[in-house]
């Protein structure tokens, strides 16, 4: 089986006035199609960085990473963000929503951007809406939605494309403990559903209960997997 995410030996290093920083040690992370898996540990621990390097927005200064077999870096730019809008969707804390478009004008934007005619694009989006249970919320803009309503939205337009990886940055970080409850059943019935692959960087235990494995973090290198991921033979 070929992982939908590795990466193995990663390295990331900043320059801090005269010290050199390691935010990333020696990293090595495989996850399989269809796994739910979170990351944890204390802040400043690395794991966002983790995250970004395994996304394609922050390159590692050295080590490997493969998207369903394909490097992610060694390559251009144009083909890395090929790749990443191909196999990715991403939802954040922030749920970085356009305050003056509407929720479905928010979903199709990608598609837009991506050389999709409008009416496809529009079909799409109104799809992704229903499917997180906002296709009457669709002419609303984000200042008329809930926090809930508006996570829902960010999923809306991390699903519309379709990826087989979803990544996650703190995705219920600024939702109360019942809508966080809402948004991560969400998540995990399209895990289970369509095994979509996640990646969920969280500082909540709560959250990575729901998953299958949890990777912890401390000082730039894993600490514990609790899981390991599944065999081709499994």
């Amino acid at each position: 089986m070929t992982p939908a995410l590795q990466a193995s030996q990663l390295w990331k290093l900043y320059q801090a006035g005269e010290s050199t920083v390691e935010a990333v040690r020696g990293v090595d992370v495989v996850v399989q199609p269809g796994e739910m898996v979170a990351v944890m540990g204390p802040s400043g621990c690395g794991k966002t960085t983790l995250l970004n390097i395994l996304s394609g927005i922050d390159e590692p200064t050295s080590g490997m990473v493969a998207v369903n077999g394909q490097p992610l870096y060694g390559i251009s730019d144009d083909a890395r963000t090929d790749l990443r809008g191909k196999h990715f969707g991403f939802i954040f804390q922030d749920f970085n929503l356009l305050p003056v478009l509407s929720a479905v004008e928010n979903v199709e934007l990608p598609l837009l951007l991506n050389g999709y005619a409008p009416q496809e694009a529009r079909q799409q989006a109104m799809k992704a809406l229903g499917r997180v249970g906002l296709g009457d919320r669709s002419e609303h803009r984000p200042a008329e939605l809930s926090g809930g309503q508006q996570q829902r939205v960010a999923v809306a337009r991390a699903i519309v494309h379709q990826p087989s990886i979803i990544l996650c940055d703190e995705p219920t970080g600024n939702l109360d403990n019942t809508t966080s409850s809402e948004v991560m059943a969400l998540l995990t019935e399209m895990n289970q559903t369509q095994q979509t692959t996640f990646l969920i960087v969280t500082h909540d235990a709560n959250i990575a209960s729901l998953c299958q494995r949890t990777i912890t973090m401390s000082d730039g290198s894993i600490l514990t997997d609790d899981g390991s991921s599944p065999t081709e033979e499994e």
